[in-house]
């Protein structure tokens, strides 16, 4: 969908609202009334045929007879006209239209078909559509108020959106008592076309927004959300409060991870991976919003608490300890200043508790001595009606110098009406400032984690150059076999095979169908064994008594065969049992593992790790992420659950190596990410014994696949269909892949590599060094809006890094820029056509129909090269550059 439309929507020059006329009152005049009051740069044209004329402007009975474009169109009439109206807004070339008109497909089936109707008279010509069903949109950048809410928000840079026009007005009237400010207010309704994802690309890409604050209900198209808001994230703060939190999920109890993996926690997982803030509660929301609007995210942990009275003190402590956290450490420089300004029995640490009848003048000095401390990363000042301090007075005589402070500052003072104007003077002078010491805690918490995410997600992985081994074409056997044999369940030994495919640690199972051959795999094996019930009909083998342990002798295998089986019939008469598994008997584990996967319907395959064993459904030690996973994914999988500590070493419990943990949590990321029709994958127990990892019981469920893989994600992965091999004209072989995050020291030394002429005709400016947010840009891509293609010569350690390739596709996903720079010792040996011919390549199959350049002129290998590849080139008009053009028809390429 059109990109350049949604702008034009967004920041119209031309509006035309459609039912203006309709009644005195109505939506539509309410709607012209805020347009009009805004006095904003843009041409108005009411347009409602045949009714009484309630505005001083021409009338205009149809959108056809408005002269010169129309950017928005504000509709506002019964929902049943809207598709018509829609289409006369397309034929007269309307960007984009915002439907309030209600009764869509919460009105039931016949407002779903209307939404139907009213996308596709739309998409005819791309025109974008906010709504239906909306309070409207609010852009202050222009003076814009194109909705019915009664209220206009202040200037300010957080943009705000929201499913709920209830909770627009609700924001938006706390945000004037508040005075925060916001760039843009937009109530997105049933999102039948714009939906969140295209507002997070939007407002990414506007230098009015410092940050997006979201209520959210559901997600249309997951996979393009993730795409977006892990491109804004690392730039600007996301924050959501999704609101559904209830077990309204339904629940596939099919397995330990089907029970576990509920679809709430699902989101929290996608929010995580996204660089999203989640808060779970309405208050929480606007708290972040205030911190966002009047103050920098915090840098650090370190807290510094300066308080009249010591119980909010310690309820800042408290809830700092709630949150996993201390406060600063003061220094005793810092300490030793303030023995000298406040009373001997002040609590000479932090909290700072400087007395309830400490003059106001000290309170300010301990503020300017904490904050000049080099642990300090944000100050948190409270007050209360205690002693004889005045609360408005020493929130006046501070806000001054808090202007001044470098940190992040935030106030509560805690109290009703005796401190509500203090808490006014704060407001009016644009200080944050809340009624209590948890609330204010809760909000330092919150943005400093968000930062902290942030940087692990962005951080620069060290290079391994670990290839993973697996046999995918065995993997692809098994399930096929499966599907020819209509089995949707694999059994026990079947599983453990495919697992084993991928390098997943297993003990070796057979399978008996009668007791002879129970008694023959024993001898074989070797005492003492084990046998299970083995019946893909059969979620759980506990829950038949299907596992008989340590087995000695031939007698008690016969036992036990007679029992587990006589078991299964009793409780699930009617499963398939195809026999029992004969296994040797393991050494007790030091710790059992589970390690679970399963494709959600919306959110494709999710990983889980946790506490293993009979009870893991009980303890929920669990911790869910998305792949592709790498390595530092992997580990902070691990690390957000209890059983971590334990894996990390305990009495008698050797320390895991987290190394091997974190690889195989990969490997099952890499097979479900290499075949889609794996429903459901449990590892439980993988035991742990003396460092060594070993599945001992293994679960796969598979059904046809909707989509081929990687579609099936909802995060781009690692696209190994681009690897291949290349031969310079002098016969010297080069390896061509997509760029890795690990390549960063790979790219630096490419860069330095590059003659200043060659940086100059690559970045089009003098660049001295790659910085490292630059690093991580060009590393770390999103292989849905970018592709990245290296040339490497030599072999592992020895690689070096001799050419780049970018094709950086445009919003609208059928255009592209391309970028090529290569080595100088490298240059016409045909490297840089290898690269950019495979770049090409790879964008044609993602349907790209134009790949354009700008190159300069002086850059004649590049243009003889864009010649030999059939571009366009073109001069660009007043400039020293041509424009390169190949169309997707031109690709003359296999």
């Amino acid at each position: 969908m059109s990109t350049h439309n949604l702008d034009r929507l967004c920041n119209p020059k031309s509006v035309a609202v459609i039912g203006a006329r309709e009644k005195q009152g109505s939506v539509g005049c309410a709607i012209m009334k805020n347009l009009l009051a805004g006095n904003g740069k843009y041409a108005i044209f009411p347009v409602n045929p045949g009714h009484k004329k309630l505005f001083d402007l021409t009338c205009v009975p149809r959108i056809q007879e408005i002269e010169g474009a129309v950017d928005m169109a504000v509709i506002a009439t019964p929902i049943q006209m809207v598709p018509d109206l829609v289409e006369e807004c397309e034929k007269k070339g309307v960007a984009g239209a915002v439907i309030v008109s209600s009764g869509g497909r919460e009105a039931g089936t016949k407002g779903k078909i209307l939404e139907g109707e009213i996308l596709a008279a739309a998409q005819k010509s791309d025109l974008r559509i906010i709504g239906p069903n909306c309070l409207g949109i609010i852009n202050t950048t222009i003076s814009l108020n194109a909705s019915f809410s009664h209220l206009t928000p202040l200037p300010g840079n957080i943009s705000f959106l929201s499913q709920s026009g209830a909770v627009c007005t609700s924001v938006l009237d706390l945000a004037l008592r508040k005075k925060v400010g916001f760039s843009h207010f937009v109530n997105l309704g049933s999102m039948v076309d714009v939906d969140f994802a295209d507002m997070i690309d939007y407002l990414g890409s506007q230098r009015s927004v410092g940050s997006i604050v979201m209520y959210m209900e559901n997600i249309t198209n997951i996979r393009n959300f993730m795409s977006a808001a892990r491109a804004v994230s690392r730039i600007k703060p996301i924050i959501v409060l999704k609101s559904g939190r209830s077990h309204a999920g339904a629940r596939a109890a099919a397995s330990h991870t089907g029970a576990m993996a509920e679809e709430d926690a699902l989101y929290d997982a996608a929010f995580q991976r996204a660089g999203i803030l989640r808060v779970t509660e309405f208050e929480e929301l606007f708290d972040c919003i205030e911190f966002l609007a009047k103050q920098q995210r915090p840098k650090g942990s370190g807290l510094a608490i300066i308080t009249n009275a010591g119980g909010p003190g310690v309820m800042a402590a408290d809830a700092l300890a709630s949150c996993g956290m201390e406060p600063a450490r003061l220094s005793q420089t810092t300490i030793d200043r303030l023995d000298g300004l406040l009373p001997d029995n002040w609590s000479r640490g932090n909290p700072v508790d400087i007395l309830g009848d400490t003059p106001a003048s000290a309170y300010v000095d301990t503020v300017n001595l904490c904050a000049a401390d080099p642990k300090t990363d944000a100050l948190l000042l409270i007050c209360s009606p205690a002693g004889t301090m005045d609360t408005r007075a020493l929130a006046e005589l501070l806000v001054p110098h808090l202007r001044t402070i470098s940190c992040p500052v935030f106030t509560a003072w805690i109290g009703g009406d005796n401190v509500a104007k203090a808490r006014q003077v704060f407001n009016q002078a644009g200080i944050v400032t809340y009624d209590s010491a948890e609330r204010a805690v809760r909000a330092f918490k919150n943005l400093y984690e968000y930062g902290k995410n942030i940087e692990r997600l962005t951080q620069i992985p060290i290079r391994t150059d670990t290839k993973l081994i697996i046999h995918r074409q065995t993997a692809e056997n098994i399930i096929k076999t499966a599907f020819a044999e209509k089995k949707d369940g694999l059994v026990e030994n079947t599983a453990k095979a495919l697992l084993d495919a991928y390098g997943i640690p297993v003990n070796e199972t057979k399978i008996a169908d009668t007791e002879e051959a129970a008694l023959e795999l024993a001898a074989q094996t070797g005492f003492p064994v084990v046998l299970k019930i083995c019946s893909r009909d059969i979620p759980h083998k506990s829950d038949c008594n299907g596992v008989a342990l340590d087995l000695k002798t031939a007698r008690d295998v016969t036992t036990a065969y007679r029992q587990i089986m006589a078991n299964a019939g009793q409780h699930f008469p009617s499963a398939h049992i195809t026999g029992v598994t004969v296994q040797a008997m393991q050494d007790r584990a030091d710790v059992e593992l589970i390690i679970g996967a399963r494709k959600d319907p919306h959110f494709g395959p999710v990983i889980l790790f946790g506490m293993g064993g009979v009870l893991t459904e009980v303890f929920k030690d669990i911790s869910m992420g998305l792949p592709p996973l790498n390595r530092m994914l992997a580990n902070h999988l691990i690390g957000k659950t209890k059983i971590a500590t334990v894996l990390k070493g305990f009495r008698n419990i050797r320390p895991m190596d987290m190394a091997l943990l974190e690889e195989l949590l990969i490997r099952v990321g890499r097979l479900m990410t290499d075949f889609p029709e794996i429903e459901t994958l449990d590892i439980n127990p993988l035991m742990v014994r003396d460092g060594v990892l070993t599945a001992v019981d293994a679960r796969v469920f598979i059904a046809p696949a909707q989509v081929t893989s990687p579609m099936h994600l909802i995060i781009s992965s690692y696209p190994w269909q681009y690897e291949s091999l290349g031969e310079t004209v002098d016969s010297q072989p080069f390896f061509i892949r997509p760029i890795r995050p690990s390549d960063a020291d790979l790219l630096i030394n490419h860069f330095h590599s590059l003659s200043s002429r060659s940086i100059y005709m690559r970045f089009f400016s003098p660049v001295k060094q790659l910085s490292r947010d630059m690093l991580i840009r060009l590393t770390q891509i999103d292989y849905d809006r970018e592709i990245a293609l290296v040339a490497l010569m030599g072999k592992e350690q020895s690689q070096k890094m001799v050419g780049v390739c970018r094709i950086i596709v445009f919003p609208e996903k059928t255009q592209a820029e391309f970028a090529l720079a290569i080595s100088d010792d490298w240059q016409g040996k045909g490297i840089g056509s290898s690269l950019l011919t495979q770049c090409l390549k790879a964008a044609r199959q993602m349907g790209i129909r134009r790949v354009m350049g700008c190159v300069l002129a002086e850059n004649t290998q590049m243009l003889k090269l864009g010649r030999k590849l059939g571009f366009s080139i073109n001069r660009v008009p007043g400039g020293g550059e041509y424009e390169l053009i190949i169309e997707n028809d031109d690709l003359d390429i296999e």
